[in-house]
């Protein structure tokens, strides 16, 4: 398991129920009502988890659609907070 600090929401899709249940992408993806490619793109850390899509795994996976998103909005803050010092901008006062 290589997963990052935070991980993508991707990452822990994959290794805490994926693989665990020895679900494949294509019958996960069926179950979720998506299509492969998509499912793929997310596990794979090429895209976000939506609102639909955290609602979506909260379904399949009983959990809360709030635990996705604040994993993506966990893992979008720490890449930017890492580059905070390149951002050209000015204190207001």
């Amino acid at each position: 398991m290589n997963m990052h600090n935070p991980p993508h929401p991707g990452e822990v899709l994959r290794e805490m129920w994926l693989v665990p249940i020895g679900i494949s992408i294509t019958e996960a993806a069926k179950r979720l009502g998506i299509s492969r490619k998509a499912l793929s793109e997310l596990v794979n850390g090429h895209t976000s988890v939506s609102p639909q899509m955290a609602v979506r795994l909260s379904v399949a996976l009983k959990t809360s659609a709030k635990v996705w998103m604040n994993m993506q909005t966990n893992y979008d803050l720490w890449h930017v907070e890492k580059d905070r010092k390149r951002l050209k901008v000015q204190v207001f006062a």
